[in-house]
């Protein structure tokens, strides 16, 4: 093994100390010839420095970071052997499947140690750890046995074996003694997305990777939650999923400090695949209108756009402001004026939008910043949608981003931005410790007005599956929609259909988010899996809170309550006793509502529906309902979305 490894990755391992003069000038002619070769200018006691103390990313490769990793090489080399070197590197290398070190992929790969491996597994394990995932010889065969045998066409060039012997190797098939892969993982598999994330905030806050670092890593992660959470995933005692392929990805924060004390990804994930896609996390899915109590009714009250949660808003014919595309309810009816809790209580997408307008799209852009939730360019459509393409984690809504940014309502305007991690100690035995102190992104009376009405979404609107009667909490349901082309040409299916469901919600101490929908955007959410997402919510919210009530939430300064609604000080209540009102249109086939019961059976307050005014509020003199939009506000939407709930 020893002579494999310093064949491929440095000849002269046993001449230099440290660093390799004449690979460093080798090196720089190549790269002045815009050449390249078998070897970079890194010894292997400089790639040891690497893996143990510094990141691994290719965007931290500076000629200052190697000016450090050649020194530390140099001062290494004086103080341990080259055995001991060689040693270190071979049980710290990563090997691809979640296997660490050349000894612990031996066993996995071929259930033999090293020293019983034949040559040309020799080769190929010592030819992995340039690129392990690439030169995975279960996932990428090809490309395994191209570097197998280069590895062993240079230990013939170093007469490490005979031209025989070499022939004898590479006529090998490079799956010789492969056995059936097996997880290398020395985790439970309900922590694999959480490790991912714990692996990737070590890195920002540290600069070190985890897995080729010595460290230890204390979490936030609530072992006994994050079980429970695999198992409502995992089995039909808590929850009846439609069928094995529908997904879930949701996170749950401590709403206090913004620590994750629990996340998964995906329902029946790969036992051998580590650190794969995070679906709470990395996702382009679309969180509908669970949108619209941060992107539009949260910054109009911190703004003194609205100044109670009676304020009178339209549910009338409506455009995307900028263009003449028209907003549509899931029913395609309206309402008339109704108040502002009503609108968010039954998802109405009309007052949504225009409330938008209102704000702004700079300042909802700001406001949304604020929580941790950013867009490349910011369109009216956000209002009741997070379309977004990007996959990333920089743009868009994931069940991690709106957890904390619920979190926020729940916490009396504070946020605090995701914590996987709150101590690292070094191999040194230095520690350091990590936590969020929190910013504010909205008024505390801002936070209790959103969470007055999102405590009506579970009592009397589109949340009810989630509610628990025992239990103070506040949360809003979120359907995306498909196109009318991609219904007509690719769903074909006259059901309520949608491609995700989600719901978000939170209590005093906890804010949990969930997405549900299928890996394949065009399988469609039907039936009873429309209640799934309040369902897990509902199971994981009374499994957290049962033992630990936290009581409800204290009206703070600045505000008083009327009846059912609560205003600002000075605000003047505009409403009247309450009136049963319909849908003037029946929702069409394929449209998704939000809640099963009718529509007809709810009530609002009488406020003239057939009157087109809104009641004047109080600092609303500018952004009325009948100002234009501007376009110095950010784009009009160019690609406005049905219906969203």
């Amino acid at each position: 093994m020893v002579k494999a490894i310093v064949s491929i990755e440095d000849h002269r391992f046993f001449d230099h100390r440290g660093v390799d003069t004449i690979r460093i000038m080798g090196a720089a002619l190549r790269n002045l010839q815009g050449g390249g070769g078998l070897q970079g200018a890194s010894t292997l006691t400089q790639q040891l420095i690497k893996l143990t103390y510094f990141s691994t990313s290719t965007a931290d490769q500076t000629l200052s970071r190697k000016a450090q990793e050649a020194w530390l090489a140099v001062q290494l080399e004086q103080k341990a052997t080259k055995q001991e070197i060689l040693t270190y590197y071979i049980n710290k290398v990563y090997m691809s499947n979640g296997n660490y070190g050349m000894q612990t992929a031996a066993q996995n790969y071929y259930g033999k140690d090293l020293k019983d491996l034949s040559l040309p597994q020799l080769a190929l394990l010592a030819g992995m750890p340039q690129a392990p995932n690439q030169y995975d010889p279960y996932s990428h065969p090809e490309a395994a046995l191209e570097r197998r045998n280069l590895v062993l066409s240079e230990m013939k060039g170093q007469k490490y074996i005979s031209a025989e012997e070499y022939e004898k190797a590479i006529n090998t098939p490079v799956t010789d003694g492969l056995q059936s892969l097996k997880s290398g993982n020395s985790y439970p598999a309900y922590m694999d997305n959480y490790l991912k994330e714990v692996i990737d905030q070590v890195e920002q806050e540290t600069g070190y990777n985890l897995l080729t670092t010595g460290m230890d890593v204390y979490t936030n992660v609530d072992k006994d939650i994050q079980q429970r959470l695999w198992d409502v995933y995992n089995t039909d005692q808590y929850v009846t999923y439609p069928d094995d392929d529908m997904q879930v990805a949701s996170t749950i924060v401590d709403v206090s400090n913004g620590n994750v004390i629990a996340q998964l990804g995906a329902r029946h994930q790969a036992s051998n695949v580590s650190f794969g896609t995070n679906q709470a996390v990395e996702t382009n899915r679309d969180w509908g209108s669970t949108m619209k109590p941060i992107t539009d009714y949260a910054p109009a009250l911190e703004f003194d756009i609205y100044d109670s949660t009676a304020t009178i808003v339209r549910d009338i014919p409506y455009n995307y402001p900028g263009t003449n595309t028209p907003v549509y309810n899931w029913d395609r009816g309206y309402f008339g004026n109704i108040t502002l809790q009503y609108a968010l209580q039954q998802s109405r997408n009309v007052p949504a939008v225009e409330t938008l307008n209102k704000v702004g799209l700079n300042r909802a852009k700001t406001f949304l910043n604020g929580l941790g939730i950013d867009y490349p360019d910011m369109h009216y459509s956000n209002a009741i949608s997070s379309n977004t393409t990007e996959s990333n984690k920089q743009y868009g809504a994931s069940s991690e981003k709106m957890a904390v940014a619920y979190a926020a309502f729940a916490n009396g305007g504070i946020y605090h931005k995701p914590m996987y991690i709150n101590k690292v100690v070094f191999s040194d035995g230095s520690e350091k410790e990590f936590s969020d102190p929190g910013t504010r992104a909205m008024k505390e009376t801002t936070a209790y007005m959103m969470t007055e009405m999102m405590k009506t979404v579970l009592t009397s609107g589109t949340g009810f599956n989630a509610y628990i009667s025992w239990l103070p909490q506040a949360g809003k349901t979120g359907t995306s929609n498909y196109s009318d082309e991609e219904i007509e040409n690719h769903i074909k299916s006259s059901q309520l259909v949608a491609p995700d469901e989600m719901f978000v919600g939170y209590t005093r101490k906890y804010s949990m988010a969930v997405w549900t929908g299928y890996s394949n955007r065009l399988t469609p959410v039907i039936g009873n899996g429309f209640t799934v997402a309040s369902a897990v919510y509902r199971s994981m919210m009374t499994y957290l809170s049962e033992d630990d009530h936290p009581g409800d939430w204290t009206m703070p300064e600045g505000l008083y309550r009327s009846g059912e609604y609560v205003f600002k000080n000075g605000a003047r209540p505009t409403w009247t006793a309450p009136a049963t009102q319909q849908s003037s249109t029946p929702a069409p086939a394929n449209q998704t509502p939000e809640t099963s019961t009718s529509q007809s059976s709810v009530t609002t307050p009488n406020t003239n529906p057939n009157s087109n005014t809104v009641t004047p509020n109080a600092g609303t003199n500018e952004n009325t309902a009948t100002q234009q939009p501007s376009t110095n506000q950010g784009q009009p939407n160019q690609n406005p979305q049905p219906a969203q709930q």
